[in-house]
């Protein structure tokens, strides 16, 4: 048997590389995940939201919901 040609088994400061390995991995994709919603959700949830509101009339909305018979306390 040849005891030369097996490589030793790595056992000090083991935990700490797998460790150092997972938190930078787990740092690069929350990174990753939190850009993608930004510019996937965030982003254009902002668009829309401006969008609807820059053409919004409250009054002419409440006019509306007034003719219709929503609301029970307005003629």
């Amino acid at each position: 048997m040849a005891s030369g040609t097996l490589a030793k088994p790595q056992m000090r400061g083991l935990l700490a590389r797998c460790l150092w390995i997972h938190i930078v991995g787990a740092f690069t994709v929350s990174l990753g995940v939190a850009t993608l919603y930004k510019f996937g959700v965030a982003e254009p949830r902002k668009k829309a939201y401006a969008d609807f509101y820059r053409n919004y009339g409250s009054m002419k909305d409440f006019e509306e919901m007034r003719k219709s018979g929503i609301f029970q306390s307005a003629k």
